[in-house]
Formats: structure tokens, C-alpha cells, sequence
């Protein structure tokens, strides 16, 4: 068991009424305080999640001792990051006693403990099941399974027990949506929707560079905090300005060089030779192989040697590769290049893409033809999207895909952030 470093503490803020209102929801005299559910939602850097917080510790700390409860995220990565370090920096600036058992993902506070759990698929549900919980915090709510959350409420089962969720909006069929907010009163949730003028530490000049940031439906669900359907055109900032012609002259001294990698055997092959200085990334030429165009498949051998030839002399830093591929990356591993397998979070890794690209920060040589058709041909599945699932269409979305593993994977959230 690990305490952290007492001399870190939360730099608490002034907060805002909104926030307030979020934090004091469940006390005695407030008219929400019968509510089971606290749903906060709305748009990105809102204050939402650091008012929960301090609301959830209250909350289980007042009322209960010697209980049980859930703290889960998309992954327990993101929800040590998002929720449990701002927590513990709460808990130091209170001189509120805890320890986290980091190898069993247990934080106990006084005589409560709090289970960390990841949420990011169908199975999720299985691990919390047979727990008798007083409370649950889900941090982005909206990208957990539906089978999930519903066993997290079945699991809050302890009088006065109480459930709190925050997310940024989705889709207008997302059982969030439809299930919780526009049920809000028949279920009991308490809604809260946040916009950046909720969070008194931004300064104007963060909120303008935040709607650089976005557009279209991004604009739309993190910056407005709608709930609005993706369709169409997913790339649609994606336009002559993000097309050049010409290539620094310092590419090779300024800029690292990656090789991103959408494997296919049946469908297409395609490397996007990428250079990036930490600000800017340009990718400069592709490699595109369509067995059914071609009327052939090549071997995984065959693929290393296109591949070699496409690097030419100068080797990346290492290969962004399709988490998929493993005998293709097993393959390049066995001739000594350095892999990294690709986050394939798909719309986490939409999201990063078209931020750049709203910021100028994302360009493609003309060059890359193919990857530039499919950058314009890319489109939201609008079947799926009416089922509350939001995906791209399986079509046209190779170069789109092998472009996305390297924003999610090398450029990543933060640095957007």
C-alpha cells in the first residue's frame, strides 16, 4: 500500500454555482436530495468532473462507514488519471487520511473502500457483479457499455445509496440519452449540463483556443455540449488547406518520422510515411495495395519487403501498427524494426484527427492521392448511428484508419488539451 506525498494538495478554486449545485445535490434540504442518479454532462473543461469529485468524497464519507463502492472509467488507466490523482490530491488537501493498494486497484478512506473497475466492453459487467455497493462514480459515462452501467445501478442496492455520472454528450439515440436524461424524472436522475463558462479558472483566451479547436459535430457536443447525431462526412474541415504541395526544407533535421500501418490482406494495405515535430504533422507519401483491385494477396513476407523499400534508408522511430496485425507485426519484429502497436480507440481517435485538422496542425502531400479520396469519402455509418452506435462506414477507411492510429497513438488527447 502506497500514501501519497502528503505535500501535494488540490489547488482548490472558487467554483461556480453550477458546481455547487453539483456538489451539494444529495443534502438534506436540497430539492434533488430523493434523486438516485446525478447525471452532469455537457462540453469539455466544464468544471463537472472536479465538483463530482468533491461531491462523491462528501457524499460516501458523511453518510457511510464501512461500505463498499465503485469507482470505474473507460479503462483504469483513464480513471486513475481522471478521477483517482485529483482525489487523492483532494484527500491531502483536507487531511483526509486514505491508502491505494495500486496492484489490487482498492483506495480506502477512513473505513470505506473504493473499488477502481475499467469499463470498455460487453464483459465489463462481469466484474462487478455480486458487489454490494452504497455508491458509484462513473467518469465518462457515455463511453461505457449500457450492460455495464445497468449492473452498476443494480449493484447500488445499500439504503441511501446514490450513483454519480458525468460524460460529454454523444448521439441523440445513446441510451444516455434516451434511457436517462429524456427519462429523467421516471428514473430519478438529477441532470446537470455544464458549458465552459461553468469552470471560473478558464481564462477567455482557453475557451477561444478551445473553439479553435472543434468543428462540426465535435464543435457541436464539446464545445456547445449537444447531443447531436454524427453524420455525414466525418473529415469535413478537411479541405484544400490541409493539402500542400511542397515539404519543409528542415523535414529531415526538425521533424521525427513514423510509419503508420493499416494491415490487409483482403482489404487494402496501406503505410503513411509521417513526419511530425511535435506541433505539426505532414504526411508525406503513402504506400496502397488492393488485392481485389490487383487480383492477388501478398504474403506477410511480401508486405516486410514493400514496406523496407518504402522506408528506404532512413528508419522511423518506430512503427504504428494495427493492434490487429500480429502476424505482420511479428513479422517486421523478426526483422529487428520497432513496433508499437496503435491505440484503436476509433472515436477518441476521430476526435484527435479532426482537431488537428481544425487547428491547421494536420497536412497531406498531394502526393498521397488515395489517402486524400478516402479522407473526402469518409463517412459516419448511419444505420449504426441510429442504433445509439457510432462508427464509420467500412468503406473507403484504410488510409483514414492508419492516419487515426497515428494521432491517437503519437499525438495523443493532451497534447490537445
Amino acid at each position: 500500500m502506497k500514501l501519497m506525498n502528503r505535500r501535494a494538495a488540490f489547488p482548490f478554486k472558487p467554483f461556480s454555482r453550477k458546481q455547487l449545485q453539483l456538489l451539494n445535490w444529495w443534502r438534506d434540504g436540497s430539492p434533488h436530495a430523493n434523486n438516485f442518479i446525478v447525471m452532469a454532462d455537457g462540453a469539455i473543461r466544464s468544471g463537472k468532473t472536479t465538483a463530482m469529485i468533491a461531491s462523491f468524497l462528501h457524499f460516501t464519507q458523511e453518510r457511510f462507514s464501512g461500505r463498499d463502492f465503485i469507482l470505474a472509467g473507460r479503462s483504469v488507466g483513464v480513471l486513475k488519471r481522471n478521477i483517482i490523482t485529483p482525489m487523492m490530491l483532494m484527500l491531502n488537501a483536507w487531511g483526509w487520511p486514505f491508502e491505494f493498494n495500486r496492484s489490487d486497484y482498492v483506495l480506502t478512506i477512513g473505513t470505506n473502500s473504493y473499488y477502481l473497475f475499467g469499463a470498455n466492453n460487453e464483459k465489463s459487467q462481469d466484474v462487478v457483479q455480486g458487489m454490494t455497493a452504497a455508491g458509484a462514480l462513473l467518469d465518462e459515462a457515455a463511453l461505457m457499455p449500457q450492460s455495464f452501467v445497468e449492473q452498476v445501478l443494480g449493484r447500488c442496492s445499500v439504503e441511501g445509496a446514490k450513483v454519480f455520472m458525468n460524460c460529454n454528450p454523444a448521439g441523440p439515440y445513446h441510451y444516455l440519452k434516451t434511457d436517462f436524461i429524456d427519462r429523467a424524472t421516471e428514473m430519478g436522475v438529477y441532470r446537470l449540463r455544464f458549458s465552459m463558462d461553468d469552470n471560473l479558472t478558464l481564462s477567455a483566451e482557453t475557451k477561444a483556443r478551445y473553439h479553435r479547436t472543434f468543428k462540426g459535430v465535435f464543435f457541436q457536443r464539446f464545445i456547445l455540449g449537444r447531443w447531436v447525431q454524427a453524420e455525414g462526412v466525418i473529415y469535413d474541415m478537411f479541405g484544400d488547406a490541409a493539402i500542400i504541395d511542397t515539404l519543409p526544407a528542415d523535414l529531415d533535421s526538425a521533424y521525427h518520422r513514423y510509419i503508420a500501418c493499416d494491415y490487409g490482406t483482403k482489404n487494402p494495405c496501406v503505410f503513411l510515411d509521417i513526419r511530425y515535430n511535435g506541433v505539426e504533422a505532414l504526411v508525406v507519401d503513402e504506400y496502397y495495395f488492393d488485392s481485389t483491385a490487383e487480383r492477388y494477396q501478398k504474403t506477410d513476407q511480401e508486405y516486410v519487403a514493400d514496406l523496407e523499400r518504402f522506408i528506404a534508408d532512413s528508419e522511423p522511430d518506430y512503427l504504428v501498427i494495427d493492434p490487429s496485425a500480429a502476424s505482420f507485426r511479428a513479422a517486421l519484429r523478426q526483422r529487428k524494426h520497432k513496433v508499437r502497436d496503435a491505440d484503436n480507440e476509433v472515436l477518441d481517435g476521430i476526435r484527435v484527427v479532426a482537431s488537428l485538422l481544425s487547428l491547421g496542425r494536420l497536412k497531406v502531400h498531394r502526393r498521397c492521392e488515395k489517402t486524400i479520396g478516402e479522407m473526402h469519402a469518409y463517412v459516419w455509418d448511419e444505420k449504426a448511428v441510429k442504433r445509439g452506435a457510432e462508427q464509420p462506414l467500412k468503406e473507403h477507411d484504410h488510409a483514414p484508419d492508419a492516419l487515426r492510429y497515428f494521432c491517437k497513438t503519437v499525438v495523443r488527447n493532451r497534447e490537445l488539451n
